[in-house]
C-alpha cells in the first residue's frame, strides 16, 4: 500500500488519541449508592495547604501499600472507598491488606514467613506493635544514610503504622459508633459541666470527673489529627482550620457545635448505616456551608480532585510511548506517513503535559520546579519541547523519538517520586522565593532537559552506527548537528542558572559559592558541555567522539539531579533515597556500556554509501 493512499493516517491516530483523552474527562459511574465522590472533593487543611479528602487518600495509600487502588474481595476499592473505611469503619479498614511489606527481616521480627504475599493487615500487624515501635526508636537514633536494609524498613513500617492509626482517630476515636449522638450529649452535659468548674474553681465532682474523661477523647483526636476539617474564624478577619477534636473541644465555651464537626459525625453516622440519602443530605448541607464560609479553598479543592483523577501526565506517558514506537517503525516503514504521525502525537502529548504542568502551578500558585517531583515533570516538558524544534527542523523523526523516550522516562520517575508523599508539598523555608524559583531554578532544569536531550541523541547516534546496516554520512551528520545545537542550548542555560543560583545564595546564606555538592554539580554540568564544545570547535574529537562525550554528559547530570541527594551532606540535600541509588547506578552503568560501544564498536559491514 502506498503512502498516498495512507495520508489521512496521522489524522487518524490524533483522532484516537484525542477520543482517549476527552474520555479521561468523564467521571466513572459510581460502584456504591453512597456518594464517595462528593465526600473526596470536600476540603481539609494537612501539611500546611489545603488540599481534597481525595489527595489524602491518594497519597496515604500510596504511602502504605504503593498503589492507588486496594484489591479485596474480588473488587477493588477506590482510595476514596478505602479513606471512607479507614475514618468511619475501623474494623472493616484493619482487615484490609494495605502494609507492603517484604523486607525477611522485618517479616522475621513479626514471626511471619516470607511468601509470594507482601501485603498485611492492621490487623496482622497489631500484636506486634510495640516490637516495631521499640526497633523503630532505636533505630530513629541514626542518620538515614548510615541505616542498614532493614533498619530502613522497620523505621518505614513504623511511619507507616504512625500514619495509619492518625487517620483512624482523625474525624473520630476509632471505637466510635454513634458520633452525633456522642457530641450532642457532649455539648448539652458534659460541657455545661466543664464550663461551670472552670467558673467557679469548685473541687471535681463525680460528674466532673465523667466530663473529663469524654473531653480526654476529643483531646486525644485532637493531638493525633492527620489532617484538620474545621474552618472556624479567629477575630474578625482571620480564619483557621482546625482538628475535629479541637472543634469539640471549643463547644465548651461556644454556644453552639461548629456545623463542620456536626456534619461529619452525621456523615459518619449516616456512612456505618449504609444511609445514601441522610449521607447526601448531610453532604450537601456541609457543602451548602463550606460555599458561604470558605468558597476559595471550596473550589480549590474541587480542581485538585479533578486533577488527581483526570492524571494528565499518566495520559501523557501513553501516548508518548506511541510516538516513540511510530518513530522506530518508520524506520523500517512507511517513513513519510509515520513520521508525520508521530509528530503530530507528540504534539498532542506535550498539549497534555502542558496542561498538567500548568494545573501544578496554577494549584499550588508557584512556578513549575518546586521539588524533586516537579522537576522530573519538567525535566520532561522541556526536552519534549525542544525535541519538537528539532523536529520541525529536520523532519526525520528523531526529534520525535528522543524526546518522547525522555519525557516517558522522566514521567516514570516522577511516578515513583509520587510514592514519598504530597507532591504538592509546602515550600521549605530557604526555597520560598517564586522569583528565584521561576529563574535560577527553571534555569537549571532546562540545562537539565538540554543536557539529557543531547546524550540521547549521541545515544541513538552510536547505536544506529554500531547496528544500523542503512547508516550513512547524511544521518550522521543531521544527528551530530542535533547534538552539537543542543549542547550550546545547554551551556548557556546552564551557565545562567549557576550564576543566578549563586546570586540566590548570597542574599540566602551570605555567600556567592561554599562548594556545596549541588553546586558542584552543577558547575560540572557547565564545564562539560564547555569542555565538549571546545574538543569539537578545536577539531581535537571526532563528530563519533563528541557525541559520545554528549552521551558522558548523562551521567554528570543525573549525579548533579539525584546523586547529591544520596551523599546525606550540603544544604541541597532534602533526605535519602535508598531505593534510588541502584536505579542510578544502573543508569549510569547502561550510559558507560554505550560509551565503551561508541568508542570502540566498529560500523556495520554492510552500510549504505
Amino acid at each position: 500500500m502506498t503512502e498516498k493512499r495512507l495520508k489521512g493516517l496521522p489524522l487518524l491516530f490524533v483522532t484516537l488519541f484525542a477520543a482517549y483523552l476527552v474520555m479521561g474527562l468523564k467521571e466513572p459511574p459510581p460502584s456504591t449508592s453512597i456518594d464517595v465522590a462528593g465526600f473526596s472533593r470536600l476540603p481539609v487543611l494537612n501539611g500546611g495547604r489545603i488540599k481534597p479528602l481525595d489527595t489524602v487518600a491518594r497519597t496515604s495509600l500510596l504511602l502504605l501499600r504503593g498503589k492507588q487502588t486496594l484489591p479485596w474481595r474480588g473488587e477493588t476499592l477506590s482510595a476514596d472507598e478505602w479513606l471512607l473505611d479507614m475514618l468511619y469503619k475501623s474494623q472493616d479498614a484493619d482487615a484490609y491488606p494495605v502494609f507492603n511489606i517484604d523486607d525477611p527481616d522485618v517479616l522475621g521480627v513479626m514471626g511471619f514467613q516470607q511468601t509470594a504475599n507482601r501485603y498485611y493487615s492492621f490487623t496482622d500487624l497489631r500484636p506486634h506493635l510495640q516490637e516495631i515501635a521499640s526497633q523503630a526508636q532505636q533505630v530513629d537514633q541514626m542518620k538515614p544514610e548510615q541505616r542498614s536494609r532493614y533498619q530502613t524498613a522497620i523505621s518505614n513500617l513504623q511511619s507507616r503504622v504512625a500514619l495509619y492509626q492518625k487517620l483512624q482517630n482523625t474525624l473520630q476515636v476509632a471505637d466510635t459508633e454513634k458520633m452525633l449522638d456522642e457530641v450532642n450529649l457532649f455539648k448539652e452535659m458534659a460541657a455545661p459541666v466543664l464550663m461551670a468548674h472552670m467558673a467557679e474553681g469548685a473541687k471535681p465532682s463525680k460528674k466532673f470527673m465523667e466530663a473529663i474523661q469524654i473531653a480526654q477523647r476529643y483531646n486525644f483526636m485532637r493531638e493525633v489529627a492527620e489532617f484538620y476539617p474545621v474552618p472556624e474564624a479567629r477575630g474578625l478577619s482571620k480564619l483557621e482550620w482546625t482538628s475535629l477534636g479541637q472543634g469539640i473541644l471549643e463547644s465548651v465555651t461556644s454556644v453552639d457545635l461548629s456545623p463542620a464537626v456536626t456534619a461529619y459525625a452525621a456523615i459518619g453516622d449516616a456512612y456505618r448505616a449504609s444511609d445514601a440519602a441522610a449521607f447526601e443530605k448531610a453532604l450537601i448541607e456541609y457543602r451548602s456551608w463550606l460555599e458561604a464560609k470558605v468558597p476559595g479553598d471550596l473550589s480549590t479543592a474541587r480542581s485538585e480532585s479533578l486533577f488527581n483523577r483526570y492524571e494528565p501526565f499518566y495520559k501523557s506517558m501513553v501516548i508518548y510511548v506511541a510516538v516513540f514506537l511510530l518513530a522506530v517503525f518508520s524506520l523500517l516503514f512507511l517513513p513519510q506517513t509515520l513520521i508525520r504521525s508521530a509528530f503530530y502525537l507528540l504534539a498532542l502529548a506535550f498539549g497534555v503535559h502542558t496542561i498538567g504542568l500548568l494545573s501544578r502551578m496554577a494549584l499550588q500558585g508557584r512556578p513549575p520546579v518546586t521539588n524533586l517531583y516537579s522537576s522530573a515533570i519538567f525535566v520532561g516538558w522541556a526536552a519534549v519541547l525542544l525535541g519538537i524544534v528539532l523536529e520541525r527542523m529536520y523532519r526525520n523523526g528523531i526529534g520525535s523519538m528522543m524526546s518522547s523516550m525522555i519525557g516517558f522516562m522522566t514521567l516514570i520517575i516522577a511516578h515513583h517520586l509520587a510514592g514519598q508523599g504530597d507532591t504538592l508539598e509546602m515550600m521549605r523555608a530557604v526555597l520560598d522565593s517564586n522569583f528565584w524559583l521561576a529563574t535560577h531554578v527553571v534555569c537549571i532544569t532546562i540545562g537539565y532537559s538540554s543536557t539529557f536531550l543531547a546524550g540521547f541523541l549521541g545515544i541513538l547516534y552510536v547505536i544506529r552506527r554500531s547496528f544500523d546496516p542503512s547508516w550513512n554520512g547524511k544521518t550522521a551528520a543531521e544527528l551530530e548537528r542535533m547534538v552539537y545545537g543542543i549542547v550550546c542550548f545547554s551551556l548557556l542555560f546552564s551557565f545562567v542558572g549557576t550564576i543566578l543560583g549563586g546570586i540566590w545564595a548570597d542574599q540566602s546564606w551570605g555567600r556567592f559559592w561554599g562548594w556545596d555538592p549541588k553546586e558542584n554539580g552543577a558547575l560540572m554540568i557547565v564545564l562539560w558541555n564547555a569542555f565538549i564544545l571546545h574538543a569539537r570547535l578545536g577539531k581535537q574529537a571526532k563528530p563519533k567522539d563528541f557525541v559520545v562525550m554528549a552521551v558522558f554528559g548523562n551521567i554528570v547530570t543525573a549525579l548533579s539531579w539525584f546523586g547529591v541527594n544520596m551523599l546525606g551532606i550540603g544544604l541541597h540535600s532534602y533526605g535519602w533515597m535508598d531505593k534510588a541509588f541502584s536505579w542510578l547506578a544502573l543508569f549510569i552503568a547502561t550510559q558507560f556500556a554505550v560509551i565503551a560501544l561508541g568508542l570502540w564498536s566498529p560500523p556495520p559491514l554492510n552500510r549504505k554509501r
